[in-house]
């Protein structure tokens, strides 16, 4: 493999996820592997304009692979919409010898990157880094996995909860365009009701579905609601609703929040980050730029960063018809 790349710059950028520190860790080992150094950048973007750079190597990454967070930390950088942050940032490049860089995140992110890279002829590659698993191009994004395995624990200790005081939990998730945690982590905790962006199922039918089950003789139920359901209202709203036309059901609400973000990354995370990231660095040596390591069918395959930020993920048809079935 030839390469002229010298020096790659590593950063973590937008929302953190599980699976980021795994992912730095592969870039700087692979390119230490390579003997190409390797540049860490702290905050984002805006640590590219500030010029926040740290010399790493292969120990510098010790211990980091188990961990959730990013070690570069993560921002959102207002002074990168604009062209003078970005030749700024270019010039801090350029000045410490950096000819390319890969960056973590999602479609933000890697907007950011395009822009760049159209503006500079700068090479990049985009590693999908976010729990909503919202990125087209890849079936899974870093910090999904460790996500929803941390929402289907959460839903397990609050059914022993809502059994034990025969109530109604409204229980919501992260995924303000995409229902993909709440869907499978619905499935995999046996919520008796799911409601996602993607399907606007309405409020009574929901009251149905709640109607049936309390028939039915279930005296407890889990609702898991995407934060970005479509509705109408909001799960206070909806626990109220339900609450005025189902008097006999105890409800509560649980808001998981940040929690869905931390927390040690799966295994599968931390496999997933360690292939993307040696994808990232070899493709860069490949004298590739503007595309984005992904998965399909188990392999690593590179997608158009535009088509990555453009594309749109389709939600699974097949497990919302399992989901029906299994609320029965």
């Amino acid at each position: 493999m030839i390469s002229k790349i010298k020096k790659i710059a590593v950063l973590t950028s937008g929302g953190d996820a599980p699976g980021m520190n795994a992912a730095i860790r592969s870039v700087v080992r692979t390119c230490a592997f390579y003997n190409i150094e390797c540049i860490g950048v702290y905050r984002g973007y805006q640590g590219m304009i500030d010029a926040d750079f740290k010399e790493m190597n292969a120990r510098s990454v010790n211990n980091i692979i188990n961990k959730g967070g990013t070690i570069l930390k993560t921002a959102r950088s207002e002074e990168f919409r604009t062209v003078e942050g970005r030749k700024k940032a270019y010039d801090n490049l350029i000045k410490n010898g950096i000819d390319s860089f890969v960056v973590i995140g999602g479609d933000g992110s890697f907007t950011g990157a395009l822009v760049f890279n159209k503006e500079f002829n700068f090479p990049v590659i985009g590693i999908p880094g976010t729990i909503d698993n919202d990125i087209f191009g890849t079936n899974y994004t870093l910090g999904y996995d460790t996500a929803l395995n941390t929402v289907v624990d959460v839903i397990d200790k609050i059914r022993d909860t809502a059994s034990s005081h025969n109530r109604l939990f409204f229980v919501e998730v992260m995924g303000r365009d995409v229902g993909y945690i709440a869907l499978n982590a619905g499935v995999g905790a046996g919520a008796e009701e799911i409601l996602i962006p993607e399907e606007d199922l309405g409020i009574d039918r929901m009251l149905e579905s709640l109607k049936k089950s309390r028939k039915s003789g279930k005296t407890s139920s889990i609702v898991v609601v995407a934060e970005g359901d479509k509705t109408g209202r909001n799960v206070f709203e909806l626990a109220d609703y339900v609450e005025q036309n189902l008097p006999n059901y105890e409800v509560r609400v649980s808001v998981l929040g940040h929690m869905q973000r931390g927390g040690s990354p799966s295994c599968f995370d931390r496999v997933l980050a360690s292939r993307m990231g040696v994808k990232a660095v070899e493709t860069l040596m490949e004298g590739k730029s503007n595309f984005m390591a992904g998965i399909k069918d188990n392999k690593i395959c590179l997608t158009p960063l535009d088509l990555a930020v453009k594309g749109k993920t389709k939600i699974n048809q097949e497990l919302i018809r399992v989901s029906d079935i299994m609320t029965t």
